[in-house]
């Protein structure tokens, strides 16, 4: 199969993150293969996204972000969780895509949890080391998979985000809601009731 090429990724960042869903994450490292199929994402827009991390301005952290796109982006978060995603856009927009849940394809144990971008980090492998390569490499690529149709794609809020303020309500999240391997996400607005 014919790896998405880096152009794919050079494109609007929610069409991107539209059209993530149902492609297969491939990485081949000291794990040996593995491969998840993409079904939820959340998409960063860049520097006036509050949310991303990018709207902090260029950092040795950020840098990868501003382009060009077909690159991965993985970071540490609370100095325990690896986080991958893909840089998107133009060059110097500073747009990525967050990776948040794939379905075991290949070469992942069973019972292993990969909703979650943490989870799907340690199941796959990815660490730091995977930060700043080509998205076509032999190491770290995408394939095309099942298409998701759009009667099967949900859209909502991103996760973890308030501090964003408005930009935490944006409906940057998408996820193919027939997956069982999406994050289990809890609102903290409070229930109405009828």
């Amino acid at each position: 199969m014919k790896r998405l090429p880096l152009s794919f990724y050079a494109r609007p960042t929610l069409e991107v993150a539209r059209d993530l869903l149902g492609t297969l994450l491939v990485v081949d490292g000291v794990k040996g293969r593995r491969v998840g199929r993409i079904v939820e994402v959340e998409a960063y827009l860049g520097e006036h996204d509050l949310a991303c991390h990018s709207s902090k301005g260029r950092t040795p952290r950020t840098e990868v972000m501003f382009g060009p796109a077909g690159r991965s982006y993985v970071y540490l978060i609370y100095g325990m969780h690896h986080c991958f995603n893909v840089v998107t856009d133009a060059p110097g927009v500073a747009a990525a895509v967050l990776v948040r849940g794939v379905e075991p394809v290949e070469g992942i144990p069973p019972g292993e949890r990969t909703d979650g971008p943490g989870r799907l980090c340690r199941v796959l492998g990815l660490n730091l080391n995977h930060n700043d390569l080509p998205l076509d490499s032999d190491g770290l690529h995408l394939l095309p998979g099942t298409p998701v149709p759009d009667a099967q794609v949900e859209r909502g809020p991103r996760i973890g985000v308030e501090y964003a303020g408005a930009w935490a309500a944006e409906p940057f999240r998408l996820w193919d809601r027939d997956s069982g391997h999406v994050s289990r996400f809890v609102s903290r607005r409070p229930r109405r009731r009828p």
